[in-house]
């Protein structure tokens, strides 16, 4: 066997160490990014005060953009993990649980898209793509599992929750009204900011994630 084939297979192992090594760098950073803007969320005037809108999902969805739809699903993970570590949970983990899955409604929809479909173009579609995904999966999640089990774990009686949701908006009067007055706008509004944040920094940001070959 020549000294050139048993390179060959050494500097693959040493080229895929270094990808793994990167990879696991990159989403780790840009975990604890999405964290650290998780700690300056905002409520909105559309609904109660405790649905608060942040530009954490503008990390993910760059990590889903750059170098795919694990790398997102990873930062998401890290980001909830994060949180829970430095923050707790006042909800046994469903907010955390609803937070992750919200996120993930968001990202991979548009990160599929993208990886299909490499321009601008194919940015702006994936986006629009996962903020339908995040409006209305995301009301049918507060409307069936979020909702209740807030009230469960808050101790707040479900009739409670939706007087806050009327007091903002009063059409709102019961479940089914919070989530479409409340819940799906405010989903909205969120992903459009994040997708607006996402489309003006990524081509800036996007050459440092990219691995070389």
């Amino acid at each position: 066997m020549s000294e050139n084939a048993v390179k060959k297979p050494l500097n693959k192992g040493r080229k895929n160490r270094e990808i793994s090594i990167a990879w696991i760098s990159r989403v780790s950073i840009l975990a604890a990014i999405a964290f650290i803007l998780m700690l300056f969320e905002i409520p909105l005037p559309i609904a109660p005060s405790f649905y608060k809108m942040g530009l954490d999902e503008v990390a993910v969805m760059i990590a889903g953009f750059a170098m795919g739809p694990w790398a997102a699903a990873a930062v998401e993970a890290l980001k909830i993990i994060l949180n829970l570590l430095f923050n707790g949970t006042s909800t046994a983990g469903v907010g955390e649980l609803t937070n992750f899955i919200l996120g993930m409604l968001y990202v991979l929809p548009a990160a599929i898209y993208y990886q299909k479909h490499k321009n601008r173009k194919g940015a702006l579609v994936g986006l629009l793509i996962g903020s339908v995904s995040l409006a209305i999966w995301g009301a049918l999640l507060n409307y069936f599992v979020s909702l209740p089990m807030y009230s469960y774990f808050y101790g707040l009686p479900l009739d409670t929750i939706i007087e806050m949701g009327g007091a903002i908006n009063p059409l709102i009067t019961n479940r089914f009204t919070f989530c479409l007055y409340a819940v799906l706008p405010f989903n909205l509004i969120k992903a459009a900011i994040n997708s607006a944040v996402v489309l003006l920094i990524y081509k800036r940001v996007s050459p440092l994630l990219h691995f070389k070959k």
